[in-house]
């Protein structure tokens, strides 16, 4: 069985950056498509960004584009969320998860079978 485990969550100023990661264990993860999902208090979880196997393909939500950057070291079986020009209505906890379906980038929280426990990101104004 796989593991994921979400680390670097904190309290950080409107403007300031954060880098939160993903560490992966029980199992090889590097042929699974990886992303970050956020859910804010009384939300829905929301996607925030992807990354392909390799990480040469990405994708984000149109929140988050631009300020944030996902990317991936399969030899450190780890996943990355680097978060630039933060902004109070960032602050969520923040969600690791990995699918083993390609083809195509996906955004529901119901295509990712593997989830860490998350960590928590708040962003005062």
């Amino acid at each position: 069985q796989g593991q994921l485990v979400e680390s670097g969550g904190g309290l950080v100023q409107a403007g300031g950056s954060l880098r939160v990661s993903c560490a992966a264990s029980g199992r090889t993860f590097s042929t699974y498509a990886m992303a970050w999902f956020r859910q804010a208090p009384a939300k829905e979880r929301e996607f925030v960004a992807a990354t392909n196997w390799n990480g040469v393909s990405t994708k984000y939500s149109d929140s988050v584009m631009g300020r944030f950057t996902i990317s991936r070291d399969n030899a450190k079986n780890t996943v990355y969320l680097q978060m630039n020009r933060l902004k109070p209505e960032d602050t969520a906890v923040y969600y690791c998860a990995a699918t083993p379906l390609s083809g195509r980038f996906y955004t529901k929280p119901a295509d990712y079978s593997y989830w860490g426990q998350g960590t928590q990101v708040t962003v005062s104004s």
